[in-house]
C-alpha cells in the first residue's frame, strides 16, 4: 500500500469518532430545545396516552412528553401536593371537579365503560353481574375512592348485587393485573384495559342498561410551567388525530 493510501486511511479513521462526535453534541443539543411537557394521566391511559404521545411529538418536534400514569385520587393527591405538572386527566368528572382551585376549565377527551375481566377462556362459567357475588369466586375490585371502583361499586348497587372482594386495588390496572396473573377469578374493569390485555383475560360483557359511562377530562394546570404548550396538547386531545387514536383503543367519543 502506498504511503499517501495509508496517510488517506489514517485520516478517515481519525475523523470517524469526531463526526460521532459532533452528531451526538447536535443531538444533544436538539435534545435541550425541546419542552418538556409533564402530563398527569389516569392509569387507564396508559397504553393509548403512549401511543398519542408519540404521534404528538412526531407532528411537534420541539416538545417532549412525560406522562405520569395512576389512579385519577393519586393523582388528584399530587396536584394537591404541588408536584410540578402542565395538564392532568383524570377517569372521572367528580376528581376533576375538586381540584377547581388547582386546575383550569376542563373539557371531557372521552368515553369509556366496564366490563368483567375473568381468566381466559372463563373457567368459572361467569355469564353477569349476579355471578359474581358466588361464594367461591376470588374477586377483586378497585377502591371505592378510585373511578373504576366508584363505578363498579355503582352497577353493582343498581344489580343489588353484594361482592365481598378479596382485594381492593389503587387502580384500574392493578385489578387487571391480578386477573391476569391468575390471582383472582374476576374483576370489574375498563373496556378498554380488558381490551390492551389481549388474551391475558376474557371478558363479559355487561350490558348498557347496567353498565356506567366514565368520562376523561382534561385540562391544564394553573400552577403550569410551560402553559401554551400544555394547552396545546389538551386541545389537540380533541382533534381528529388524538380521537382516532383513543377510538382505535376503544374509548367512546365524549
Amino acid at each position: 500500500m502506498s504511503r499517501t493510501l495509508i496517510r488517506t486511511a489514517l485520516v478517515a479513521a481519525l475523523l470517524v469518532p469526531l463526526v460521532a462526535a459532533c452528531d451526538s453534541e447536535a443531538e444533544h443539543d436538539d435534545a435541550k430545545k425541546r419542552t418538556t411537557v409533564t402530563v398527569l394521566a389516569a392509569a387507564s391511559l396508559t397504553d393509548v396516552f403512549k401511543e398519542a404521545g408519540a404521534a404528538y411529538e412526531k407532528a411537534h418536534p420541539d416538545i417532549k412528553l412525560t406522562f405520569s400514569f395512576a389512579g385519577s385520587q393519586e393523582l388528584a393527591s399530587q396536584v394537591r401536593q404541588g408536584v410540578p405538572a402542565d395538564a392532568l386527566v383524570t377517569a372521572d368528572t367528580k376528581t376533576m371537579e375538586g381540584l377547581a382551585q388547582q386546575a383550569n376549565a376542563p373539557h371531557t377527551i372521552a368515553k369509556n365503560r366496564l366490563t368483567i375481566a375473568t381468566a381466559p377462556g372463563n373457567p368459572k362459567n361467569i355469564k353477569e353481574l349476579s355471578d359474581l357475588s358466588k361464594p367461591d369466586l376470588k374477586v377483586v375490585l378497585a377502591a371505592p375512592e378510585v373511578p373504576v371502583g366508584r363505578y363498579s361499586k355503582k352497577v353493582l348497587d343498581q344489580q343489588h348485587v353484594t361482592v365481598k372482594p378479596a382485594s381492593q386495588e389503587p387502580n384500574v390496572r392493578a385489578v387487571l393485573s391480578k386477573v391476569a396473573l391468575g390471582e383472582a377469578d374476576a374483576g370489574i374493569v375498563y373496556v378498554t384495559d380488558a381490551s390492551a390485555a389481549k388474551n391475558k383475560v376474557a371478558t363479559v360483557t355487561i350490558p348498557d342498561a347496567q353498565n356506567a359511562v366514565a368520562s376523561y377530562p382534561a385540562a391544564t394546570l394553573k400552577n403550569a410551567v410551560h402553559t401554551e404548550e400544555a394547552n396545546d396538547f389538551v386541545t389537540w386531545l380533541s382533534g381528529p388525530e388524538a380521537q382516532k387514536i383513543l377510538r382505535a383503543a376503544g374509548f367512546q367519543q365524549p
